[in-house]
């Protein structure tokens, strides 16, 4: 298993593999242009290895170019191909076999081939060395093909995570455990923090409360606790962006849990959509939110009873808790129509034992 940022990849494919996919790729290509001079068009960054390595095994006269395209941020597709260096010049009249390190859904394809519609080349075939026939549009004929692999992402010999992993002479699958990620809901009193704490424990979750990054980030000092004290100091709202980078690094402090439980954010439906964006950017989702529901006099009973020990005062005044309360129903409503409309909102019964709810909320998420 190796790290690259904050993914772990597995060994998926050794370097003999490789090579040997490459041989037999040469060896088609070879019988097919014998007596031509084609010009193999490599396709940068990836396919840098897989040329260089193709070239050693093929037997004939040739010649070699580069273009080169950009369409991935991270695990994904941004859905834009972009030029970034031009087909080469005098090809009129040759024969053009295209080496691609990787064809997946084939966006880059489409933009390779119309990159040389315009030019006036005797033939144009496509030889590409990894193929995910289960995501391919199916557009082009692929002419040549080394490995055909699986819908998953993968680093390695040309191939990169966040440009690391390019240099590695075997490729690696990304690890991807089953993840659970859970946004907890409940008013002040419904027991979030008792149950989390159990939760965690259960399902190897990390537990970020807002209240508590926020406290530590201004405590530490930090860049983004200083920012934020800066807003709170001026009596204005922390920004959502500060908010989603303080989230962000507790994740990124955590590669080896198992998921996440928030409990604090979102608190909006904006929030809400701008922790969408940026799990989504982790190759994660929020799984499901639950709220943790229970009748209002019995979570003052319970708050009244906090606030002996506590020694907060919105635990000892009824009018403040019940202020609370309305400020959370008035947030809490979109939100459930947003999560709702995802099929990820959740209710469960916060009345009972620990061990009651801890079960119900269980039930929930083993169902997932």
């Amino acid at each position: 298993m190796i790290r690259l940022h904050d993914k772990y990849f597995k060994p998926f494919l050794s370097e003999k593999q490789i090579l040997g996919a490459i041989q037999r790729m040469a060896q088609e290509i070879a019988v097919d242009y014998k007596d031509d001079t084609p010009i193999f068009v490599g396709v940068l960054n990836g396919a840098f290895m897989f040329v260089s390595d193709f070239l050693k095994e093929y037997p004939h006269s040739c010649e070699v170019s580069f273009v080169k395209l950009s369409s991935y941020q991270g695990l994904t597709s941004t859905g834009i191909v972009e030029t970034l260096l031009d087909v080469p010049d005098n090809i009129e009249g040759r024969s053009i076999i295209i080496l691609e390190d990787i064809i997946d859904t084939g966006r880059t394809l489409q933009k390779l081939v119309h990159l040389f519609s315009n030019t006036k080349v005797k033939e144009f075939k496509i030889a590409s060395l990894f193929y995910k026939a289960e995501v391919y549009n199916g557009e082009y004929a692929i002419d040549y093909v080394g490995l055909e692999i699986p819908d998953k992402f993968i680093v390695g010999y040309g191939l990169d995570y966040k440009e690391l992993g390019r240099n590695l002479r075997e490729v690696y699958q990304l690890n991807q455990k089953y993840m659970i990620n859970l946004v907890l809901f409940g008013k002040p009193g419904a027991g979030k923090g008792t149950q989390a704490q159990f939760l965690k424990e259960k399902y190897n979750l990390k537990h970020i409360s807002t209240g508590d990054v926020f406290r530590y980030n201004i405590k530490n000092g930090t860049e983004l606790g200083t920012l934020a004290k800066s807003y709170i100091d001026k009596g204005e709202l922390v920004p959502d962006e500060v908010t989603i980078k303080m989230l962000e690094d507790e994740v990124d402090k955590n590669p080896d849990a198992d998921g996440f439980i928030f409990d604090g954010f979102p608190r909006t439906t904006a929030q809400a959509e701008a922790l969408d964006n940026f799990l989504e950017s982790k190759d994660m989702k929020v799984d499901a939110t639950i709220a943790l529901e229970a009748n209002d006099d019995i979570l003052i009973e319970r708050l009244l009873e906090r606030g002996k020990n506590s020694g907060r005062s919105d635990d000892q005044d009824v009018s403040k808790i019940r202020n609370r309360f309305e400020e959370y129903s008035s947030k809490t409503a979109p939100l459930k129509d947003y999560y709702e409309e995802q099929h990820k909102f959740h209710s469960v019964n916060g009345i009972g034992s620990i061990d009651e709810i801890t079960q119900r909320l269980t039930k929930v998420i083993d169902s997932l």
